[in-house]
């Protein structure tokens, strides 16, 4: 993974929240200094577990600008842009060039949009005019376009075009546009370790927020090809992560990380309060991670 600019872990960072809903700009930057300590490669900003779908335009341009800021250089800072129009996404794609990120990443059209792959393509391809680094979303069951491996070829003749983030569950067809010899970088949370050893060229990973040192370690020992550490760090984290990825991710993200000391708060409206039956849930499934990520 060491070739590829987003390699490694890109922490799909949440966006906290005060108790009136607002973005804690504060807590923001204090929790990317600690992101920062525990060793992630990269940010997302404005990323889908930071909640991009209920923030306005506003409250995503200061994410970006001030995480990139604060950031500076340190690691790796890529911009969501996506957006229902095409200009928009090209405007957003803009700001985060001028912002200083280091690539953006764009969900297909979407919400009844085209999935043909000339539609796919040129969409992308209008994006990339920007001139910035553009990471791709296979996320079919959401948005009901999938990128395969021939789509992913031709959509990286672009060359602004330089991975896509594959959060479709499906691990025979990651593998297989892994295959590609191009860059994928893992987004589902559950298929770490066997992503990991299939050869992905980095992930993005919003369950990170809750146990960023041990999503660290975990990485670090593939990278070393470690995999008994691996296996073992895996066992840690994967009752946390099953448990995320079977329903009410992003409010259980920003609940557990409550639990580890990673908080930013409550999920913003439309999500509602989780029940103490999943927080009881999500407290048991963390079990050990919640010393050693104090430690």
């Amino acid at each position: 993974m060491s070739s590829f600019a987003f390699s490694g872990l890109n922490l799909a960072i949440t966006a906290p929240f005060d108790a009136k809903g607002r973005i804690d700009f504060v807590r923001f930057e204090e929790l990317i200094e600690r992101h920062l300590a525990a060793g992630v490669d990269g940010f997302v900003f404005s990323s889908g577990t930071g909640m991009h779908a209920y923030l306005s335009p506003e409250e995503s341009r200061s994410l970006i600008e001030r995480g990139a800021r604060v950031v500076a250089g340190r690691a790796k800072v890529v911009a969501q842009a996506s957006a229902l129009l095409t200009a928009d996404v090209v405007k957003r794609t803009r700001f985060a060039k001028d912002c200083g990120a280091d690539g953006v990443m764009v969900l297909p059209p979407f919400f009844e949009g085209p999935s043909d792959d000339d539609s796919v393509f040129d969409f992308y391809s209008e994006v990339a005019g920007v001139g910035l680094p553009i990471i791709g979303y296979n996320v079919p069951q959401a948005v009901g376009v999938r990128i395969t491996p021939q789509l992913l070829r031709r959509l990286c003749e672009l060359p602004e075009f330089q991975a896509v983030k594959d959060s479709s569950g499906d691990l025979v067809g990651q593998v297989r546009l892994i295959g590609t010899g191009l860059n994928v970088i893992n987004g589902a949370d559950p298929l770490v370790p066997f992503s990991l050893f299939a050869g992905c060229s980095g992930l993005i990973w919003g369950g990170a927020n809750i146990a960023p040192r041990t999503c660290v370690a975990i990485v670090r020992a593939a990278q070393e090809k470690r995999w008994d550490d691996v296996r073992s760090l895996w066992q840690l984290l994967e009752p946390i992560m099953a448990l995320l990825w079977d329903g009410d991710y992003v409010p259980s993200v920003y609940a557990a990380a409550e639990l580890t000391g990673y908080g930013g708060g409550s999920a913003r409206k439309p999500f509602r309060p989780l029940s103490s039956d999943r927080i009881s849930a999500l407290r048991t499934a963390l079990g050990p991670l919640v010393e050693q990520e104090a430690v």
